[in-house]
């Protein structure tokens, strides 16, 4: 029989495992962070902008009130998202893209890690009863 996951786990404590193991390196709060749609413009906007952005710039960028473009992006820097600085009295934010990077990579990994094996026959994968 053709092995149709690239690593099955042979039972449910090895597959505890494996999620637990999974969980460990995905971040749950980033994953959250890019949830919300508001939160998903207000990092493009930043990005777009090439540098930190004010509270301000970012809220008249994308039309959205600043008490509640300060709220998401207060959010956005817990979850590791966004980099605040201060530049005198101004909060400016600028995206995290290391860890951006990273963290989608450890994502991209875990489903590969899971994913079926590549196979250019259709019947290697489904033991020729497709």
């Amino acid at each position: 029989m053709t092995q149709l996951c690239k690593s099955c786990p042979a039972t449910p404590r090895q597959a505890a495992a494996r999620k637990h193991a999974i969980d460990r390196r995905l971040d749950h709060a980033l994953f959250k962070a890019f949830a919300d749609p508001t939160r998903a413009l207000l990092i493009a906007c930043i990005a777009k902008c090439g540098r930190g952005c004010s509270v301000g710039e970012i809220a008249e960028c994308c039309s959205v009130d600043v008490s509640v473009v300060s709220r998401h992006l207060s959010m956005l820097a817990r979850a590791g998202v966004l980099e605040p600085r201060r530049r005198g009295r101004a909060m400016l934010y600028q995206v995290r893209y290391r860890e951006l990077s990273r963290a989608l990579r450890d994502l991209a990994d875990a489903i590969d890690a899971c994913g079926p094996v590549e196979n250019d026959k259709k019947e290697d994968r489904c033991g020729g009863g497709c």
